[in-house]
């Protein structure tokens, strides 16, 4: 092999070091059982050599290939808390209820287990349509409630709904018990979770919701102001096309998303993560890793450039 052979096998050499272990984490790279065993989680959460997640459960999906691009424990069954919102609003789209028609916030829609805040007062009179938005943007529990309590046939039914339509969709993990997620029966897992937040794609008005950043509502003389529980909605290095939050003591911080990364669509689920930020913070660091990845396996001819170049060697 002369000098410039050398030279550029060293070149290729270096970006095979960079490619391959990186590209471990991809289902469509076959890896043996020894180094499946390397690349496994271990207690600090490590997915890949390079990629360190705190959530317990991870799952981040290409939307269009169905490819699993990360993986945790993603068939552990867990309380998912205010995810469920994503199903309410589905089975009350589904049921074509007039959005336009008011509701009033009633003491029955107060939570009295958890003491979990709110910006509506009993006695608000507000839409459909804002009930849904605070319910999905906010994640506001007295709205979904009252979303979930004026459902035709009352409360039991609406949960009924969402039952029936996660079995249609085949999500076999995921059980429903109230419209809000603050029971700790509300549970799922990750890779029924990915499916879900598929599906809830789909409804525009659920995109829209989602991902709006701020709202005011007026009602009667007072204009309320609600955000975005995710954060992450309003950062300019983020495409998000769903989003949701969720929290309770028992399933921790969790967070699904629809965004665009590394100019592919990808679905990323992540629940019970402990601490505030956490959950963002793994959403970031995947974002980051994927995007490094990608690029380099997406780049033109560079395996087939390696493998011609390494036979050569």
């Amino acid at each position: 092999m002369d000098k410039n052979s050398g030279v550029i096998f060293t070149v290729v050499l270096c970006v095979a070091i960079i490619l391959f272990p990186v590209s471990s984490g991809f289902s469509k790279l076959p890896v043996s059982s020894t180094s499946q065993r390397n690349n496994s989680i271990d207690e600090a959460g490590r997915v890949s050599g390079k990629l360190v997640l705190r959530s317990s459960s991870v799952l981040v999906k290409d939307q269009q290939t169905g490819e699993l691009l990360v993986e945790k424990q993603t068939q552990a069954v867990m309380p998912i808390a205010s995810i469920t919102k994503l199903m309410t609003a589905m089975v009350v789209l589904d049921a074509n209820m007039d959005l336009r028609e008011s509701l009033t916030i009633e003491s029955a829609d107060v939570d009295i287990v958890r003491h979990s805040r709110s910006g509506l007062r009993v006695r608000t009179n507000l839409t459909c349509r804002d009930a849904l938005l605070l319910a999905l943007m906010a994640s506001d529990n007295r709205a979904a409630h009252a979303l979930g309590r004026t459902y035709q046939g009352g409360l039991v039914s609406c949960v009924a709904a969402m039952n029936t339509k996660a079995r249609l969709l085949g999500l076999n993990d995921t059980h429903f018990e109230d419209s809000t997620g603050l029971s700790s029966g509300n549970v799922s897992s990750a890779r029924d979770l990915a499916r879900l937040v598929d599906v809830a794609y789909c409804y525009p008005l659920i995109r829209e919701f989602t991902t709006c950043n701020k709202a005011i509502i007026q009602s009667g003389r007072r204009n309320l102001e609600f955000h975005n529980t995710n954060y992450l909605v309003r950062s300019p290095r983020w495409q998000i096309g769903l989003s949701k939050t969720g929290f309770t003591s028992e399933a921790g911080r969790c967070l699904v998303m629809q965004a665009h990364v590394a100019q592919r669509p990808v679905l990323i689920v992540l629940l019970d993560a402990q601490g505030r930020l956490t959950r963002f913070g793994d959403a970031n660091r995947i974002k980051h890793w994927l995007e490094g990845t990608l690029y380099l396996s997406s780049m033109p001819g560079i395996k087939e450039s390696l493998k011609k170049e390494l036979r050569r060697s």
